[in-house]
């Protein structure tokens, strides 16, 4: 298994881990690296980060290194089996982030994290992220992703419908859709990942984040109730019609589903909150007709019902704690959403996991109020789960989408798929 090989890890490098910081000749610099999968405008703005930071304190010499994301979690582990993990690297929290902390190879950053409030800063959400047994280990940093959906005002307005706040709301607004010969959802599910945050919210309100979590950790199960629940739900919204026909063979990328809420063929579309700037991109003119609303809560609950799906942060930034300097290398993550940084990144559409983050359109603002008023976020589970786990994960939905697997076969296939994980 990973995790007890990372834990053996901890156990050979423990004598490595120093925590004082060594005395350098005068003219000698500490250098502190810095790994990240930022492509484009974004690595040119952790490039002009660091190039800040080195001018302000002269002392520290800074490598940014940039990976490739798809082979970057491979090429992290073979550093820390290494014993060469960089001073500062990012990941996405979940499963991850765990298993570093517990091989001793993420460091307690509660401290930096506590000084002057710091952590205060940050919206709420983002610090529950980065948190694992009431520690702090990571930093949020590169941008809020939530799902949510997104909807046609024309369409909404042509057949008098309003902004839903509970489940039973919305599929009384999808009945009347269906009846009207609208597809009340635009879903291009080929990528399958696109189907899957349907069946996260749908655990998610009716279970909380406990159920996933705990099945994630082996200590619960992927056949609880929740996974039980999201996946009749999703049959119960396919037997009623309430996606677009063909879903699970088009292709999300080429933009198919957003072609028919374009054109008023479909209401809504559940997506991340990337999804304004995609519209930009491809119909500007078409922006000012998207509303959106948080997915709406499911009355009877005892669940948290402001829980989000998403990430707040994306990557998140941990120190090793084989660094030599932490305190250094806290500076230089901080250094990443100074005022210029901050700036930079707003240019770039990027939503700033700051408290203090002011939208400049109607939009972008209910998305972030959405976000601050979430007392935590379920991470994306491909994210989360290991990479096998995950792959499963998304099958199994697109297979409930396709009504090909009742919900009690998926999620047997799923907890063995976890179980067959957690034994290697």
């Amino acid at each position: 298994m990973k995790r007890k090989l990372l834990k053996a890890l901890a156990v050979v490098l423990a004598g490595t881990m120093a925590l004082s910081v060594p005395v350098y000749a005068k003219d000698e610099k500490t250098k502190l690296t810095l790994w990240h999968i930022q492509t484009g405008t974004m690595a040119s703005c952790l490039e002009n980060s660091a190039q800040r930071f080195m001018e302000q304190n002269p002392e520290y010499e800074v490598e940014v290194i940039q990976m490739q994301n798809d082979s970057y979690k491979q090429k992290l582990s073979m550093a820390m089996s290494a014993g060469e993990t960089p001073d500062i690297y990012i990941h996405w929290g979940g499963s991850s982030m765990i298993d570093y902390v517990e091989a001793g190879q993420c460091a307690d950053l509660t401290e930096f994290m506590e000084k002057d409030n710091y952590k205060d800063q940050f919206v709420d959400a983002g610090i529950e992220q980065c948190t694992y047994n009431d520690k702090i280990y990571a930093v949020p940093v590169e941008n809020i992703s939530v799902a949510g959906i997104f909807y046609n005002k024309d369409v909404f307005e042509k057949y008098g419908l309003e902004e839903p706040k509970t489940l039973a709301e919305l599929e009384a607004l999808c009945d009347k859709l269906v009846e009207e010969g609208v597809a009340p959802f635009a879903l291009a599910n080929a990528t399958k990942w696109t189907g899957s945050m349907y069946y996260q919210y749908f655990a998610t309100r009716k279970g909380g984040l406990e159920p996933f979590k705990n099945a994630a950790a082996g200590t619960g199960s992927f056949e609880d109730e929740a996974f039980t629940y999201a996946g009749e739900k999703i049959q119960e919204w396919v037997d009623k019609g309430y996606f677009n026909e063909g879903y699970n063979g088009m292709d999300d990328d080429s933009g198919q589903a957003r072609q028919l809420f374009y054109t008023g063929q479909a209401a809504m579309d559940l997506m991340g909150s990337w999804f304004p700037g995609t519209v930009i991109g491809e119909n500007p003119d078409f922006i000012e007709k998207v509303g959106f609303f948080p997915f709406p809560e499911l009355e009877g609950s005892d669940a948290d019902q402001s829980l989000c799906v998403g990430t707040v942060g994306d990557n998140l930034y941990s120190i090793s704690e084989n660094c030599e300097d932490k305190e250094g290398a806290f500076k230089l993550i901080q250094s990443l959403l100074d005022e210029e940084a901050q700036k930079e990144r707003k240019s770039f559409g990027k939503i700033v996991p700051l408290k203090n983050y002011e939208a400049e359109d109607e939009l972008t603002q209910e998305i972030l109020d959405t976000v601050n008023a979430a007392t935590g976020i379920q991470l994306w589970y491909d994210q989360y789960l290991p990479s096998e786990v995950a792959e499963v994960h998304k099958s199994t939905s697109q297979e409930i989408f396709g009504n090909l697997k009742t919900p009690e076969e998926a999620n047997k296939e799923m907890q063995k798929a976890m179980q067959d994980y957690l034994a290697k």
